[in-house]
């Protein structure tokens, strides 16, 4: 799908050629003489049409106006929040249309949110997944064109960055829905590599012999009870100079998880599947990398391996040494996120980042605190979860963060190793992330839980590809503050 950013008032916007015209309505408007604005303010009189976010008004043919349909779209006080829901409700009813060719007209005052919002929300709600389909019907959109009243210079950065995140979290959402028995860790591997290859990053993907050299004895003790062999992928996206300190992410990558010798129960156990939805965000991420080119150096550090049952698979009570040295007792082997992750986390000191973040459909117990609304949010420090926070509420992706008390770390002793990979019941999500927090003291670093955020389930089974608008727009800050930080200096030497 194509997006295009045109100056077009409303006017304008009735006069072209296309399938479908959505026209977004605030609460405020005073409406204007062309005949959208007219339909508009007649259905307002008789009562029926209200500028509530998400409320319709559908209309074929109309007078005066080029294209075949127009959807009259509430966007309440116009907010980038608003704008989503109406833009959503719109592409939503049209999906079924046969509409190749889109224009949303954005209201007379928007501003650089709603620009970003359009476009996210309709590559959203227009995505389909048709790759494992033997008739791929559906996928119709072809063209979109976001017209803004002011000037297209006025908001071409936030349309580009919308544009780039978009074709991120597409990339995140494919891979994610893929069937675990196509999205194995060899299929990651190749997918960074081509990724890579078309985009200029550095890659290298290590194998059991590699993963074995540099001692990661955590994430081996996971791999073993499969016969897919793991795959630890290393993407490097160099936009600044070799100086300046990278972003590290680092993404689950358990292409299916059975829960292992604890074994999951059978139903829903179909959305394990999902739970390389991490990994799936980081390439997501370095995919918009590879769409915005921002002057920053990232590393994307995915491991990958199935967890399954079988003679080889660890069991509860096993012993296993990760890569940091650190002696792990296993509790419980459907906690085995954590236990490939911390090696992970062991290998990104090796970059001497300016921070980590490490991205995992870690833990049931995020979904019962937060449900499918915010991910869970941990940070060792307060300006980087500022800044993530920030990033969340910018790019609609919610986060919250969530304590790290070192009481809630007590539950993770054990007489046998130096820390347990579980913690019990209470207060899961914080547990686990004590639990990384061990291994995660050489930086700054967050983990986001994104068990509750990552799929969705029932007759809208899918990945949702979050949270790499959050990623996205955290790099893009980070670029920003950067650049911020070196102007004062270079004034202050030309005041000498």
């Amino acid at each position: 799908m194509d997006f295009e950013l045109k100056t077009f008032d409303l006017a304008d916007a009735c006069r072209q050629k296309c399938d479908a015209l959505v026209a977004l309505v605030t609460e405020d408007a005073s409406g204007g003489a062309d005949p959208v604005s007219r339909l508009a303010q007649d259905a307002r009189k008789s009562g029926d049409f209200e500028p509530k976010p998400g409320k319709l008004l559908q209309a074929w043919r109309v007078d005066g106006v080029a294209a075949k349909r127009v959807v009259i779209a509430g966007a309440g006080d116009g907010s980038g929040k608003r704008v989503q829901a109406a833009v959503q409700a719109a592409v939503g009813a049209l999906r079924t249309k046969g509409v190749k060719r889109l224009l949303i007209a954005l209201p007379a005052d928007a501003g650089d949110e709603a620009v970003r919002a359009a476009v996210t929300a309709t590559a959203e709600t227009s995505y389909v997944y048709v790759a494992t389909k033997s008739k791929p019907e559906g996928r119709e959109l072809e063209r979109v064109t976001i017209a803004v009243p002011a000037s297209v210079t006025a908001h071409r950065q936030a349309f580009d960055a919308a544009r780039g995140t978009a074709v991120g979290i597409e990339f995140a959402r494919e891979l994610g829905n893929l069937p675990p028995n196509l999205a194995t860790p060899t299929r990651l591997g190749e997918e960074a590599k081509k990724l890579a290859k078309a985009q200029g990053f550095r890659c290298e993907v290590l194998g059991p012999k590699e993963v074995e050299k540099l001692g990661m004895g955590s994430f081996m003790a996971v791999a073993r009870g499969s016969e897919e062999p793991l795959r630890f992928i290393v993407l490097q996206y160099r936009g600044a100079a070799d100086s300046q300190a990278p972003v590290v992410l680092v993404g689950k990558g358990i292409t299916f998880d059975s829960g292992g010798i604890s074994i999951k129960p059978a139903p829903e156990m179909d959305e394990m599947k999902f739970d390389m939805s991490g990994a799936a965000s980081v390439l997501g991420t370095f995919r918009a990398l590879g769409e915005l080119k921002p002057k920053l150096n990232v590393v994307g550090i995915i491991p990958a391996c199935e967890n399954l049952p079988d003679g080889r698979a660890m069991k509860p009570g096993d012993v296993i040494t990760s890569m940091s040295g650190q002696t792990i007792e296993v509790l419980n082997t459907d906690a085995e996120g954590r236990l490939i992750l911390c090696d992970a986390l062991t290998y990104a000191e090796r970059f001497k980042p300016r921070a980590v973040v490490d991205i995992a459909t870690l833990t049931g117990a995020c979904v019962i605190a937060l449900g499918g609304v915010r991910s869970g949010m941990f940070s060792s420090d307060d300006a980087l979860a500022r800044a993530l926070q920030d990033a969340g509420d910018a790019a609609f992706d919610l986060c919250w963060r969530m304590p790290l008390d070192d009481e809630y770390a007590e539950g993770l002793k054990t007489n046998f190793a130096d820390v347990a990979n579980v913690g019990g019941r209470p207060a899961g999500s914080v547990t686990a992330a004590k639990f990384l927090q061990r291994f995660a003291g050489k930086y700054p670093w967050a983990h986001l839980d994104i068990a509750g955020t990552a799929w969705k389930g029932g007759g809208a089974k899918g990945s949702t590809g979050r949270p790499v608008g959050l990623l996205v727009q955290y790099l893009l800050s980070q670029q920003d503050s950067a650049a911020a930080a070196k102007a004062p200096r270079r004034k202050a030497a030309a005041a000498r």
